[in-house]
């Protein structure tokens, strides 16, 4: 609750700070947790259910947490023609999980965007903030090492 309320405390909590707040809790989270959301609707006043309703609205908003190495691979035209698919079924067998889920231990999650902004350099993918270009299904393990 500390967190949160230092979150609260840079705002005046009316209906025009929703945004800004989600994303400051998603930052300071990882994600935006169920009570969270709850003390945000007291704060500022917004039901639980039109706070949802936003936050679902826009993708970059995550309602689970992601691992520590969030893994997003580009699906876009170009990365497509190239062999996105194979990297994300590759990655999936390699960490047993799907697109959209988050290994056990919260080490890895996996993600497909639409894109990420580098076509030349297909098919991309990116570790963190990190680009991986031209990526390779036999690089998988070497960039994913399991513990």
């Amino acid at each position: 609750m500390q967190r949160l309320n230092k979150i609260f405390a840079a705002y005046n909590g009316k209906r025009e700070d929703l945004i800004p707040i989600l994303q400051d809790i998603q930052e300071e989270y990882g994600y935006l947790p169920f009570n969270a959301l709850k003390e945000l609707s007291k704060f500022t006043g917004v039901s639980e259910s039109q706070i949802y309703g936003v936050a679902t609205f826009y993708a970059h908003f995550r309602f689970k947490p992601t691992g520590k190495k969030h893994v997003i691979v580009c699906t876009g035209t170009a990365c497509h023609v190239k062999g996105s698919d194979q990297i994300i079924d590759t990655i999936q067998t390699h960490l047993k999980i799907k697109e959209g889920e988050t290994t056990p231990d919260l080490e890895y999650s996996l993600e497909a965007v639409g894109c990420i902004g580098c076509c030349s350099l297909a098919p991309c993918a990116m570790i963190n903030e990190k680009v991986i270009s031209r990526i390779k299904p036999r690089q998988i393990k070497r960039l994913l090492p399991k513990k």
